[in-house]
């Protein structure tokens, strides 16, 4: 079996995992741990391609919702203590590498002369 091989058949065990458990999550999962999910199901098959890939996530933190081990209220007010610093240094940031690029000159070497250049010739047929 060569190393293609492997890796084909690696994908496809990660692919068929991920399927079985977007299917569970999907239909069952989603509307018990996230109130705003339930009934909305135009919106879940967008989440397939996620759940596929990163299938091991959406177990540990299932497992974690449902077993209350993190408190459910901190979920939706996550600490944000550098939020208002950022957003103050990144605008006066951006205007200084703004400012700084008008303000650099370039410089056209002094012993180059410019060249005029002409239309191209008309070829007639």
């Amino acid at each position: 079996m060569s190393q293609a091989e492997i890796i084909l058949m690696a994908l496809r065990i990660w692919g068929s995992i991920g399927a079985v458990v977007a299917a569970i999550f999907l239909t069952i999962g989603i509307d018990r741990i996230d109130e705003d999910a339930r009934g909305t199901y135009v919106f879940r098959p967008l989440l397939i391609p996620g759940v596929l890939v990163i299938w091991p996530f959406v177990l540990w933190r299932w497992y974690i919702y449902e077993t209350q081990g993190e408190v459910l209220h901190r979920r939706y007010a996550p600490p944000r203590k550098a939020h208002f610093a950022v957003g103050m240094i990144l605008p006066a940031g951006i205007a200084l590498i703004i400012l700084t690029g008008l303000n650099i000159r370039q410089t056209w070497p002094s012993d180059v002369e410019p060249i005029r250049l002409s239309a191209p010739l008309e070829v007639s047929q």
